[in-house]
């Protein structure tokens, strides 16, 4: 706070001082009242301000004449002093504007001190506030911190429990789990010993698996190699035979047969005579109890004659070949090497008690096999049978397969045409048998649909037969 003017009048300054003096005392006690909620004991400036007080008094004084009473002697003093402090004033100004700076800084101080009375006040006022806030949750602290003890005991419990707890479930759990690891171990050695049993077992199967395949090959190709050799001997002998026999007459085929080994092909392309013999089994029953001898047309190797033979049924053939007839020959089988045609043409009407023929008419010209059809019919005794076997050609498989491979094949006969063949030479009780299905030798035909391999893949060859009324 500035500082009034200092008056000349004693009295105006005594007025001032007191009204400072005032001022200053209750700013003091406006300090001191602002303690705020806190007890917080602030220091007092009223000493202080006393001195201060008391210092102002002598500033103020300074280069005042003390009054006397009054009278001339006195006046004349009081001159006389007033002249004295009006010549020394020179000398005493600097020391009174020193006091009175110092008076001004001290009070200067004295406001400073009183701000920050009352910061601590307000201080003091907005932390009571905030710990006034902060009661509750001091309760709730004073509540936890009074419940402590009782509830470190039950923790203290709980906690022993608990490790009690968990000490005897590890106890188990490493039981248990020793017995699992011990019974995985004796599972896994009898699995072990089971799988090394079986591999044993195995093992030794699959040697003696090896060695029956090692010994069944080497029979095999035994077999095959004596069937080699036998089959060599055998031509030989035959060749030795036909060289032997009376020159035949050339055959009225019309063309020349290819110059190859007739019997070797047989073997490759018709299959061995036991197979023959399996295939024609069936037609025996057809003509047992024939009423005559039964006659094979172009017997070949003689396999349905010795099938005749076994049966008891009386029975000759007549074969082309000359090769083909030495063999039969040799079997002892009844066959004469001639033309078929010639040969038919030159035996009586009826004489015959049954007729077969097996993989020939598909050789002969088509005008041809009606001839023979009609001739079979002429020769046949009343109730006589009469057998055609030939390649079908409602299977088309035949024709990417087996019968091109014979290069004496013409062309090959429908069922149908055959039968109709059958009924125009007066044949009655006519039947086709189909047989050698084409999808039991080549199984990529079981990819197509069952109507078409029915109705175009059919059996390989097929059979008809007819009895003479």
């Amino acid at each position: 706070m500035a500082e009034p003017a200092a008056p000349h009048d004693p009295r105006l300054a005594e007025l001032a001082h007191l009204v400072t003096e005032i001022r200053e005392r209750v700013r003091a006690r406006h300090a001191a009242s602002t303690g705020g909620a806190i007890d917080l004991p602030l220091p007092s400036f009223t000493p202080l301000l006393h001195a201060r007080d008391a210092a102002q008094a002598k500033v103020a004084a300074i280069g005042a004449v003390n009054p006397r009473p009054g009278g001339p002697v006195n006046a004349l003093i009081q001159t006389g002093k007033r002249a004295i402090a009006r010549a020394l004033s020179w000398f005493v100004r600097d020391q009174v504007d020193f006091n009175r700076e110092t008076v001004r800084a001290l009070n200067a101080t004295l406001e400073a001190l009183d701000e920050i009375n009352r910061a601590l006040a307000t201080l003091a006022q907005t932390a009571g506030e905030r710990i006034a806030a902060l009661h509750p949750p001091i309760e709730r602290i004073g509540d936890i911190h009074a419940h402590w003890q009782t509830w470190r005991a039950e923790w203290e419990h709980k906690l022993v429990v608990n490790e009690a707890y968990f000490t005897r479930s590890a106890a188990d759990l490493q039981h248990a789990f020793q017995h699992r690891v011990t019974v995985a171990e004796e599972n896994f050695r009898r699995e072990l010993t089971a799988q090394h049993a079986n591999y044993l077992a195995a093992a030794g199967q699959a040697n003696a698996e090896v060695q029956r395949k090692l010994w069944d090959d080497l029979a095999r190709i035994r077999t095959e190699y004596e069937a080699l050799i036998h089959h060599e001997l055998r031509t030989v002998r035959q060749r030795g035979l036909i060289a032997a026999l009376p020159a035949a007459a050339p055959t009225p085929t019309g063309y020349e047969w290819p110059a190859i080994d007739w019997l070797k092909f047989s073997d490759k392309f018709r299959g061995a005579p036991e197979y023959v013999q399996a295939s024609q089994r069936r037609y025996v029953e057809r003509f047992r109890g024939a009423p005559g001898e039964v006659l094979d047309i172009g017997c070949g190797r003689g396999e349905f004659l010795g099938l005749l033979r076994e049966a008891g049924i009386a029975a000759r053939g007549v074969e082309a070949s000359a090769e083909l007839t030495a063999l039969c020959r040799q079997q002892e089988l009844n066959v004469e090497q001639a033309d078929l045609f010639p040969y038919l043409e030159a035996l009586p009407d009826g004489s015959l008690g049954g007729l077969f023929c097996a993989q020939v008419i598909e050789h002969l010209p088509p005008p041809a096999v009606l001839r023979l059809v009609q001739l079979a019919a002429a020769k046949l005794k009343p109730g006589a049978c009469f057998l055609a076997e030939t390649p079908n050609p409602e299977c088309l498989a035949i024709f990417a397969t087996h019968f091109y491979l014979d290069p004496t094949h013409t062309r090959p006969i429908p069922p149908a045409l055959l039968a109709f063949y059958f009924e125009e030479a007066g044949l009655g009780r006519i039947e086709i048998l189909r047989l050698a299905p084409a999808a039991e030798t080549m199984p990529a035909l079981g990819d197509l649909p069952a109507s078409v391999r029915e109705s175009f893949f059919g059996s390989l060859d097929y059979a008809c037969s007819g009895i003479k009324l």
